[in-house]
């Protein structure tokens, strides 16, 4: 019988010296995770497609970050073995990455909404697969969904479905990984300020505060009165991360938003 999952402190400071492998950890919330375990004391490993926005995402975390950056497309099995070999040891990962195509039923084919399900949800299984392994009892493993899981929309079935299969996969693996002492959870977001946001709301190009005011007026009908940030998003994540006893759960934060 294996010894039970180590105690320790629940507060994100206890990721200090902790090694985290961050999956879409170039922008949005991925990148926010990432200036809060800094922050913390926490190595990274930063992964995503393109790897000058890699450098760049790395170079704003500032000169005392810890921090590595492996271009790599979740859906390459054979690259993200080799990116799992290259990381070291690792005690926490993160997977902000997904495809969010947006299309009604009826224009939509399976072949143009695929990469909903083949980014987020096979990218985290193959993901979790290539993690359980090299987690310490305690390491974690934390999937990303959202408020549209529970409060569906028209026109993002495939996404939607997405999201909500990376919640019931979370929870599968906490019960499958659970011998290892691996813990396994997701976080559901609401609407974040991102910049696929901003993309929707036809401002990623606008002025500053022209896109600030547009994205302003767009939130002000949800219960807290806005959008949630990155930065909220990521600080769920690093609960999660940090708490010992956490597993299996989908922590929402999401502002109110499945209520309205």
């Amino acid at each position: 019988m294996s010894a039970p999952v180590p105690i320790r402190s629940p507060l994100p400071a206890a990721l200090a010296g902790h090694n985290v492998l961050i999956v879409g950890g170039s922008s949005g919330i991925g990148l926010a995770a990432a200036r809060l375990l800094s922050e913390a004391g926490a190595g990274l490993c930063l992964v995503a497609r393109e790897e000058t926005r890699l450098k760049e995402a790395a170079g704003s975390l500032g000169d005392g970050a810890r921090v590595r950056v492996m271009a790599a497309d979740v859906t390459d099995e054979v690259r993200l073995a080799e990116v799992f070999e290259r990381a070291g040891p690792l005690d926490h990962v993160l997977l902000t990455a997904g495809a969010a195509t947006r299309a009604p039923l009826a224009d939509a084919a399976p072949s143009r909404v695929r990469d909903s399900f083949d980014v987020r949800f096979w990218g985290g299984y193959a993901t979790a697969r290539a993690a359980a392994g090299r987690l310490p009892a305690g390491g974690s493993i934390t999937f990303m969904s959202g408020v549209y899981t529970v409060r569906p929309i028209a026109g993002a079935a495939a996404a939607i479905a997405s999201g909500a299969a990376c919640e019931g996969l979370a929870r599968a693996l906490a019960v499958e990984l659970a011998p290892r002492r691996v813990r396994v959870n997701a976080v559901r977001s609401g609407v974040v300020d991102t910049p696929p946001l901003r993309r929707r709301l036809g401002v990623a190009q606008a002025d500053p505060a022209q896109a600030d005011a547009a994205v302003a007026e767009a939130g002000r009908h949800l219960p807290l009165g806005r959008f949630g940030t990155a930065e909220e998003t990521a600080a769920a994540a690093l609960f999660v991360m940090a708490h010992p006893y956490v597993t299996g759960s989908v922590l929402t934060v999401d502002g109110g938003q499945s209520l309205a």
